[in-house]
């Protein structure tokens, strides 16, 4: 029989660090919205967009397609890869926490159980140091994971991707292979765990308008209008900050 005795200690010990990792993911949630407002207009910051989408509003192939306009860099699933080789993180279980709803068991005890778990809390810590390093380098497209709440608004470009249920169901069906139901459930799903990704740590809702400077209705405009819109509303920031603009090779 196990000394319950002998560990309990060591719980309370695990629990007391994910306070502490969490303390530190919520002085990141904190200092998201209001970082570099003490930099210059242009900051130390490249151009960046950031693009946030409903679940099957197919955010990820328009990301794509953006940078491939503008000749950029796009992070989206890659970013995983990004923050496993840079901190030397299992993948597989970057997957299990990346933009998906928190767990108190598996973020206390989880790392007690199994050294190789990797709580929320390590995720968004590591997840800002190399968007912020992304930023640096700067001409990215960055898809989801909160990378609007983690960079200054008055820097790049903030879009969100939307349809109506109906639309994305369908698209996940299609592109899965799914049941009508199955589908619907992983949209659901898929939802709620990025809506309660980004109010945990980034203190928003991730569907407010008001926090992105464009919303688009790819159900009604289709995917290349979006990505046309997008691209317009970037020349709008270049010529808003002087910039030179997009080169006409890049607009056809």
């Amino acid at each position: 029989m196990k000394d319950h005795t002998r560990e309990e200690p060591r719980v309370s010990a695990a629990a007391e660090r994910q306070m502490r990792a969490w303390s530190i993911a919520q002085e990141i949630a904190d200092g998201a919205v209001t970082s570099h407002r003490a930099d210059p207009p242009h900051g130390r910051l490249g151009n960046y967009i950031s693009i946030s989408r409903e679940a099957g509003a197919g955010g990820s192939a328009i990301g794509d397609a953006v940078g491939q306009r503008l000749g950029w860099e796009v992070l989206d699933k890659n970013l995983l890869d990004c923050v496993a080789e840079r901190f030397h993180l299992s993948r597989p279980m970057l997957e299990m926490v990346d933009e998906t709803a928190s767990n108190w068991a598996y973020d206390v005890l989880g790392p007690w159980l199994d050294r190789q778990i990797i709580t929320h809390e390590k995720y968004v810590v590591h997840l800002a140091r190399i968007v912020h390093a992304a930023a640096r380098r700067g001409n990215v497209v960055l898809v989801g994971r909160g990378g609007q709440f983690l960079l200054p608004r008055d820097q790049g470009l903030a879009a969100r991707v939307v349809a109506s249920e109906k639309y994305r169901v369908r698209r996940i069906m299609e592109k899965y292979a799914m049941d009508e139901a199955h589908a619907r459930q992983f949209v659901t799903a898929l939802d709620r765990g990025r809506r309660e990704f980004v109010s945990r740590f980034f203190r928003r809702d991730v569907a407010d308008p008001h926090l992105y400077d464009l919303v688009i209705n790819v159900e009604y405009l289709g995917p290349e209008a979006a990505v046309e819109q997008i691209l317009a509303a970037w020349q709008q920031v270049e010529a808003r900050r002087g910039a030179t603009p997009v080169p006409a090779s890049h607009r056809s």
